[in-house]
């Protein structure tokens, strides 16, 4: 839902750094249909397309923010986190089979330096005018719904990597399914309401 809304408001921010974020929630939706089927009709392993996803989803975020943050000490930090999350995963491949299981640590450390990266663009955006129009932006609805859903998520991806034998199956379902559908809707409600005038 959230990719089609994107393409009927495409218009407001085709010519910004967030016109790639449309094919990103195409890709989402497109990974998520081949996952499923890779997982119920080949083969139980569909791990290596959702850890290339990850890869793609955590370094172009966290580019995307760096080409708006203003500060350049902000902006070193981005690029830091950036090249430390991709040698992790790098790392990590040394550790964990990528074709068959989930990546682990690397995507806890980029959710945090992804949550990090928001709160930096956040600081910005309240010590600049841009708060004025803040809920007219589409980066800033983003970010919202970025924000709320990887501080939910990290706790409960910790739980069902490290600690199994405590987590209910169901239950993590449950609040993973809940926290993507509100990152979602603050997406929906950014296409809807941003300002052409105010992407930049």
């Amino acid at each position: 839902m959230a990719a089609i809304i994107g393409v009927i408001y495409f218009y407001k921010y085709k010519n910004t750094a967030l016109k790639y974020f449309l094919l990103l929630l195409w890709y989402v939706t497109i990974n998520d249909i081949i996952g499923m089927y890779l997982r119920e009709k080949v083969t139980h392993y569909n791990a290596i397309i959702y850890n290339i996803y990850y890869v793609v989803n955590f370094t172009y975020l966290l580019l995307l923010y760096r080409a708006y943050l203003s500060n350049k000490k902000s902006k070193v930090v981005v690029l830091t986190f950036t090249l430390i999350y991709l040698f992790s995963f790098i790392v990590n491949g040394f550790f964990e089979n990528y074709l068959i299981e989930f990546q682990r640590f690397p995507y806890i450390i980029a959710a945090l330096f992804l949550i990090i990266t928001v709160i930096l663009y956040f600081s910005e955006v309240l010590n600049s005018e841009k708060v004025l129009h803040a809920k007219k932006n589409l980066l800033f609805w983003i970010s919202v719904g970025l924000l709320l859903y990887y501080v939910g998520n990290i706790p409960f991806r910790i739980i069902r990597n490290y600690y199994q034998d405590l987590a209910d199956a169901t239950i993590l379902f449950l609040v993973n399914l809940t926290l993507g559908i509100v990152m979602y809707i603050c997406f929906i409600i950014g296409f809807l309401w941003s300002d052409k005038k105010q992407q930049y």
